[in-house]
């Protein structure tokens, strides 16, 4: 564990608050145990990928209920533990490669998109709410896999320049507030809304409320991202 501490790599300043505070201190735990094990990165991200694709899966197989939502739920926060994991276990381990972060960033491409489709088709399959209401999840898989392309071109692009070293003092404070303000954006957030599924209208507040709230970063910080690298040559 004291060794994992060490290897970590420091948080995003946007990093959400579960993601943040909760998520990778459960995956440093799980993967001082796949350290044990003896896994590899990859088979630690494809325990996550088994995770959340099987919760994805009893979206479209199984009705609406409680202990639907609370096998979701955990299903893909298990998943989101493991995902924060494979990473760690890599820089442990020394095993990083090109062909891991290939591997971790498509499967998470996949997950962005068949999340909100599989609820779209479950509630289309079993006529649980009106077709119209459909259009939120439809609206979520656009928002999540745009989203999920544009933070990972932006970042790549960053990688060309010069990295600006934050103002001492502002980094702590500053990342903090924006964890808890980003926080309808965290998947983590998202994960847990599935608690709900027992109650569909509540559930559809709850879920529509995160898709309109991450429809908007995205629009936010896409004008902020194409302004950041409108002066950067290529």
């Amino acid at each position: 564990m004291a060794s994992l501490a060490a290897a970590q790599k420091p948080a995003a300043r946007s990093a959400p608050a579960y993601s943040r505070f909760v998520n990778r201190r459960i995956g440093r735990v799980l993967a001082a145990v796949c350290y044990r094990l003896g896994l590899s990165p990859n088979a630690v991200t494809a325990v996550s990928a088994v995770f959340t694709f099987s919760a994805i899966a009893l979206l479209v197989i199984f009705p609406p209920s409680w202990g639907l939502g609370a096998a979701v739920a955990f299903g893909l926060l298990l998943g989101y533990a493991f995902d924060s994991a494979d990473g760690q276990v890599a820089r442990l381990t020394g095993e990083s490669s090109l062909a891991g972060e290939w591997l971790d960033h498509v499967v998470d491409a996949t997950k962005a998109s068949t999340l909100p489709l599989a609820l779209a088709v479950g509630f289309y399959r079993f006529e649980v709410v009106p077709v119209a209401w459909l259009l939120v999840p439809i609206v979520g898989a656009i928002t999540s896999a745009v989203l999920f392309f544009a933070m990972i071109l932006t970042e790549q692009l960053r990688k060309q320049r010069p990295p600006v070293q934050p103002v001492e003092g502002q980094q702590g404070a500053r990342g903090w507030i924006r964890s808890i303000a980003v926080a309808p954006m965290d998947y983590g957030v998202l994960c847990l809304s599935f608690i709900l599924l027992g109650a569909v209208p509540v559930f559809l507040v709850v879920y529509s409320a995160i898709v309109l709230a991450t429809t908007l970063f995205l629009i936010l910080a896409a004008a902020k991202w194409f302004t950041e690298l409108a002066g950067e040559t290529p």
